[in-house]
């Protein structure tokens, strides 16, 4: 199974350096010189990291055969990927891969069923689930605590807490 564990954003002065838009918990070990990744889409790679380093809370990698500006450029939206075995968990068991929540069930806390986890954006600063409404309309729902207060990988579902107004109700949806 492939992981996507960053994404080029942009390029970074005019030596081929690119801004990396982190999706991993590890990126000392996933991202670090030495390391080959895949890349999505494949045309792009693989690309081997000669050197990473962080400036202005922002990770700058520089790849092998990167050597300027208009290369790294071409480069712009590239997922990086890994390899990892399909049941592969992080070591924290508050987190998890998108592919192990894509297909989960959401339910409120009552038990009333909200749909299913049909894709995990990535938005500057969150996270954010994409459920599919059983009348097939999509609600997005912030993947923090707070609001969904459970994820049971083995039963197939997540318990949702959400605020009045996130999901529609018997008088409408959310506004």
């Amino acid at each position: 199974m492939r992981l996507t564990v960053g994404r080029v954003a942009r390029a970074h002065g005019i030596r081929g350096e690119v801004c990396v838009e982190v999706r991993t918990d590890d990126p000392a070990a996933r991202l670090a010189p030495g390391a080959t990744l895949a890349t999505d889409p494949e045309s792009s790679g693989p690309l081997e990291i000669v050197a990473s380093r962080w400036h202005s809370g922002r990770l700058l990698v520089h790849f092998s055969g990167i050597r300027d500006r208009t290369a790294a450029e071409r480069l712009r939206g590239t997922r990086l990927l890994v390899d990892v075995a399909a049941d592969e968990r992080p070591e924290d068991p508050e987190e998890f891969y998108d592919h192990q929540l894509v297909g989960l069930r959401a339910a409120t806390r009552a038990g009333a069923d909200v749909g299913e986890v049909v894709d995990v954006l990535h938005l500057p600063g969150q996270e954010v689930l994409a459920l599919q409404r059983p009348d097939g309309s999509e609600v997005l729902v912030p993947f923090v605590a707070e609001i969904v207060p459970k994820v049971d990988l083995g039963a197939g579902r997540i318990v949702l807490d959400a605020p009045p107004g996130l999901l529609a109700d018997e008088e409408g949806p959310a506004r």
